[in-house]
């Protein structure tokens, strides 16, 4: 039982390396991480007396 948490961390902690290094290498290979603006515009009304 030892033996598998041994491996799940392991498999945890390299995944977590992979997608940080991943996150910082992407934009050189043309991945584009920035999400799309838009602007949105909603009327309001306020109930002040």
């Amino acid at each position: 039982m030892l033996r598998i948490l041994k491996w799940l961390f392991f498999l945890i902690v390299l995944g977590a390396i992979g997608l940080t290094g991943y996150a910082y290498v992407g934009p050189y290979f043309g991945v584009d991480f920035t999400p799309d603006k838009v602007e949105i515009r909603e009327p309001m009304v306020l109930d002040a007396e």
